[in-house]
């Protein structure tokens, strides 16, 4: 019998072969511990690794079977078997251990630099539903103040600094152009720009005692086109922090989303202003009283015109109902205003004037509806009634490039230079119908920022208004 001293002291008797044993697990445990060290001291040393147990045995019963197969097949060659599996196992062994280890990549979510986002998000939404200018940005950049920890916040558009809060400098007033060279180069390149130190801002305004020393410039992109940027300031140069980098980062992709989702917003609300305009001006009353008088005072002169101006009267409404969709042909468009004028001809005669320059290849193309008549409409009411005298309003459509340019111009009294930049605002104006600005805006949303109306007047000599409409037809 042996005896066997636990670790608290206890005294166990047991015999020889059980003694045998635990030595034997023992000696295996220290085997394995020292195992251990070796190969964390290989992998620090040389990037080696030993592979573990269960992959060693399965190595070894793989090579250990494939060795037998042969074993069986050609049993005169088992040392040159033996040697192989032997040669086999050890590169595997030295293959797997030298493999890279497979690292598990914990990614960590920024509480500081999220949880702000979100909530600037939250609060910006309804002002910016109303889209950019001075106002909106203001309020944006006063909820970014409150919620981040910065210095002061700046959102700019293309050109202005709209909103400025927080420690500053008298020589970048909101309102004012865009100064600083690093805000418009993130502006041209639409790349965030990080600013450590005042040298890097690349501001021309000299003896300057800004105390703004570092900053995050992050363009503001919406629609695939930067229109302006949202700067975040520290007041001492060096390292800026990880989670204010990424908070600009987020409130301006937030603010694009959410400018966005405001010009979507925009155009549903204008799209449905439209569909009532046009029904407006379907039964324009002004139109609708002059013609009446114009009919009635030649039932009593001349029976046979006023029975061609009811038809004609009947011809223009029965098309204006009967307008369906978004889009109709140049042709159809241009039946309509040639109704209208045969009408507005009736009343004013001799001092109305009609010139055509239309390019007939282009007859069956589509325009938006409700474009062209319009302006004619106003060329006729604004441009010839206040006029002495006979008047000219000519129509022309040709084809430049792979689009319609179509052209509507006037000799008539012009517009007055104080009026000219409200022209195309929306809401401007008198009378009833569809006006110049809502056909700016829907051209402008239908083809892009470069397709709206092009205006030039001059006072007592005339007004020339032209469109450019891509070259579309029916799918049918």
């Amino acid at each position: 019998m042996a005896t066997l001293y636990s670790s608290r002291g206890q005294v166990y008797k047991t015999c020889p072969f059980f003694m045998k044993e635990y030595l034997l697990t023992c000696r295996i445990r220290t085997l394995m511990k020292q195992l251990r060290l070796l190969s964390q001291w290989l992998n620090q040393k040389f990037g080696f690794r030993i592979p573990d147990l269960t992959t060693v045995l399965r190595l070894l019963a793989a090579q250990l079977a494939i060795g037998l197969i042969f074993v069986l097949w050609q049993p005169t060659m088992w040392g040159q078997v033996l040697a192989i599996c032997g040669l086999s196992f050890g590169a595997t062994f030295v293959i797997l251990g030298c493999r890279p280890m497979r690292r598990v990549l914990t990614v960590r979510v920024d509480e500081k630099s999220v949880a702000p986002t979100l909530q600037i998000a939250n609060e910006t939404l309804p002002f910016l539903r109303r889209g950019l200018n001075e106002e909106t940005a203001r309020q944006t950049a006063e909820i970014i103040q409150k919620i981040s920890d910065v210095a002061a916040v700046a959102i700019t558009d293309r050109e202005r600094v709209l909103a400025f809060l927080g420690t500053g400098c008298e020589h970048h007033p909101v309102g004012g152009s865009i100064v600083t060279r690093a805000t418009r180069e993130v502006i041209a390149t639409g790349e965030l720009k990080v600013v450590q130190n005042k040298s890097e801002f690349n501001c021309p305004v000299k003896d300057c005692n800004c105390p703004l020393e570092a900053a995050v410039i992050a363009p503001l992109i919406c629609k695939g086109k930067v229109v302006g940027t949202v700067k975040l300031y520290q007041t001492h140069q060096g390292h800026i922090p990880g989670s204010v980098i990424k908070l600009a980062v987020g409130v301006a992709q937030l603010l694009g989303v959410q400018m966005e989702l405001a010009e979507l917003d925009r155009q549903a609300q204008l799209a449905t202003k439209a569909e009532l305009d046009a029904l407006q001006a379907q039964i324009n009353p002004h139109f609708l009283f002059n013609t009446i008088n114009t009919i009635s005072m030649f039932t009593r002169t001349n029976p046979e015109t006023a029975r061609r101006l009811l038809i004609r009267l009947s011809s223009f409404f029965r098309h204006s109902l009967k307008r369906h969709g978004r889009f109709i042909t140049l042709e159809e468009e241009l039946e309509y205003i040639h109704t209208y004028l045969v009408l507005e001809k009736a009343r004013f005669r001799e001092k109305l004037r009609v010139l055509r320059n239309i390019d007939k290849s282009l007859l069956q193309y589509n325009i938006p509806v409700l474009t062209v008549q319009p302006l004619v409409e106003n060329a006729v009411r604004h441009g010839i009634t206040p006029k002495e005298g006979q008047g000219t309003v000519q129509i022309s459509a040709q084809l430049h490039g792979d689009e319609i340019e179509i052209a509507i111009t006037d000799d008539g009294v012009g517009i007055p230079p104080e009026i000219m930049p409200k022209i195309l605002e929306p809401g401007f104006g008198s009378g009833s119908g569809v006006g110049l600005s809502n056909v700016n805006e829907r051209l402008k949303i239908l083809f892009g920022e470069d397709h709206g109306l092009h205006i030039e007047s001059e006072p007592g000599q005339g007004t020339a208004v032209w469109l450019r409409v891509p070259l579309m037809v029916d799918d049918d």
